[in-house]
């Protein structure tokens, strides 16, 4: 679903005019990137408490990850997703180095992202060693810092695109003719 979501993003982006205004807030690739993963860790901790709520109420298809009896945390795949994504920077790619190609590091970022979404919105379990994700201690810190972290990160590090995008949408309301 995160996948499908940035994708989405990627090719409304990418496809409309919008490509202009985020090329041309974003000259540098380091702004880009935190950019990117501030969207891939916005968009992966409201899915994924989607996808909780919903198998917590057994809702649609949606189950937890077990093997051999053993529920997986999706904290197991963020951390997977981290190593990952440090292993790839370590070698250079998407580092925006001569040798690495700009759409990788910007699939990077976002998978950055995506996995430290998926990580932290287990904090608690990190914390206490046992699973508070439906208890107090649990859900109120973790869902504060995800929900406001996400939102302050692609306000902070987009603040030009989205500022492009208000000029944009001015200029169309001068100006109805405009094509």
């Amino acid at each position: 679903m995160v996948a499908a979501i940035l994708g989405g993003l990627t090719a409304i982006v990418t496809n409309t005019r919008l490509k202009k205004i985020y090329q041309r807030r974003f000259p540098e690739s380091r702004r880009e990137r935190q950019f990117l993963a501030s969207l891939g860790f916005f968009n992966t901790v409201l899915v994924v408490r989607a996808l909780t709520l919903a198998i917590r109420h057994d809702i649609g298809p949606f189950h937890d990850v077990s093997m051999n009896g053993r529920h997986i945390h999706h904290l197991v795949w963020g951390i997977f997703l981290l190593l990952l994504v440090g292993y790839a920077w370590l070698n250079e790619v998407g580092t925006g180095s001569a040798s690495s190609y700009q759409w990788i590091g910007r699939l990077m970022s976002m998978l950055f992202g995506v996995a430290a979404a998926l990580t932290l919105d287990e904090f608690a379990l990190w914390l206490n060693l046992r699973d508070v994700y439906w208890e107090r201690e649990g859900r109120e810190s973790f869902e504060a810092l995800g929900l406001f972290g996400g939102l302050l990160a692609i306000g902070v590090f987009g603040r030009t695109f989205w500022r492009g995008i208000v000029s944009e949408l001015r200029m169309d309301t001068r100006a109805p003719d405009r094509q």
